[in-house]
């Protein structure tokens, strides 16, 4: 699609799958990713894998085959984008201990996943009376967008959401009451593993969004929707809207957190250096460091080359820079 506006497709993905050799896998889609000129970020786990890449869709569709030839992963679903160029700087496949950083020992998604909840059948559910719908996602993520009435569990990584539930156990379900938990996430795949968590804490009634926000947005008309604002994404693109048409968000190239349309006019945003999210978390000698890097992207898109600084896209459940993620290997959606 050389003369289409959007010609590049961009693909989210994940599948909680046994993988007996990540490092065997790693090496073969790390081949075939630059053969094809994919980029993006694919997680290997014991206990699956889970990304975005983008590319070409003849590259693209090459990859998505060769996973969906994998054990297991032969309905493999996939989330679609498009994109005007491509929104990943490099190609990286990796090997973590999970594909989603939960970090609570015996969580097992393929055998103890909650109720799947279709997009179209969403809203049935959560209008239902005393149906408690949560937002598995992050703060920085929930602030910009969320579902009417979706209760905000203020995490700063998803590591942290079993703890938040113990601590709000009782409020929660306090009463003797057994009421129906929806949850929902980006592209799905916190929202399953958290369904898992649940049910290993003593709840049956746990129902979990198929396909995330995302197959949400792209399904349901807007004038239906009961989501309000935009969706986060772990690329360029910033966010998302109905359609997954591109939102109204920038990004902060020195802490990676989203920059609304009005904290663009504000006046501890300089594009590159600060937002008002980081300006009071920085020094002089941070943001001189920022200053440089921004003029060597300059530099370099003049010269028509792209620079790695430039947006390095934020992994999922890593918390952006203004605040650190507690751990180095805390990833989630990589979705779009």
């Amino acid at each position: 699609m050389p003369d289409a506006p959007l010609p590049i497709r961009v693909v989210a993905l994940y599948r909680f799958t046994a993988i007996a050799d990540c490092a065997a896998l790693q090496r073969t889609l790390a081949e075939a990713c630059r053969a094809q000129g994919v980029r993006g970020t694919l997680i290997l786990a014991p206990e699956g894998i889970n990304g975005t890449i983008a590319g070409t869709d003849e590259g693209v569709g090459q990859i998505v085959e060769c996973l969906r030839a994998l054990p297991g992963c032969a309905d493999l679903e996939v989330k679609e984008s498009r994109a005007a160029a491509l929104p990943f700087h490099r190609m990286k496949v990796r090997i973590k201990r999970e594909i989603v950083t939960m970090g609570e020992p015996g969580i097992d998604p393929l055998e103890d996943a909650g109720h799947y909840v279709a997009a179209d059948a969403w809203n049935a559910l959560i209008r239902e009376p005393g149906t408690i719908l949560i937002d598995t996602r992050n703060d920085y993520e929930v602030a910009i967008g969320s579902f009417a009435g979706a209760i905000d569990p203020g995490t700063r990584t998803f590591r942290d959401f079993p703890a938040w539930f113990r601590a709000h156990r009782d409020a929660l379900l306090g009463d003797g009451r057994t009421p129906k938990v929806a949850m929902f996430c980006t592209g799905g795949i916190r929202c399953e593993k958290a369904t898992a968590f649940l049910k290993r804490e003593g709840l049956d009634e746990v129902f979990h969004l198929q396909g995330g926000i995302l197959k949400y947005l792209e399904t349901v008309p807007p004038d239906q929707s009961l989501w309000e604002g935009e969706c986060f994404v772990f690329d360029q693109r910033v966010a998302v809207t109905h359609g997954l048409e591109p939102g109204s968000h920038s990004l902060c190239h020195a802490c990676r957190m989203p920059v609304s349309a009005e904290e663009l006019g504000s006046p501890l945003y300089v594009a590159g250096i600060s937002c008002p999210a980081c300006h009071a978390d920085r020094d002089d000698r941070q943001r001189a460091g920022y200053a440089e890097r921004e003029r060597q992207v300059r530099l370099a898109t003049a010269r028509g080359d792209s620079h790695v600084g430039a947006a390095s896209p934020c992994a999922e459940t890593k918390r952006p820079p203004v605040r650190p993620a507690a751990s180095p290997d805390a990833l989630e959606d990589f979705s779009p």
